[in-house]
């Protein structure tokens, strides 16, 4: 009988926490970008997540102000 490994996914869904580590930011700015609807998020119960799709919508974002105020 063999064991077959498979290579991990990407992650569906990140805590605000681990959105702010893979931005390189701190918690509270993370919580700040969401409190402001500049970083979105979507709701499991009462717990709150951070799709990667929304990460980098939010880097988009930041790429755009950056280009605009040079």
């Amino acid at each position: 009988m063999s064991v077959t490994l498979t290579a991990p996914t990407e992650r569906l869904l990140y805590r605000p926490e681990e959105a702010a580590a893979t931005l390189g930011i701190g918690r509270s700015l993370i919580y700040e970008e969401i409190r402001r609807g500049r970083l979105r998020t979507v709701r499991i119960g009462r717990r709150r997540f951070v799709p990667p799709e929304y990460i980098a919508q939010y880097v988009e974002l930041l790429k755009r102000e950056a280009e605009a105020a040079a």
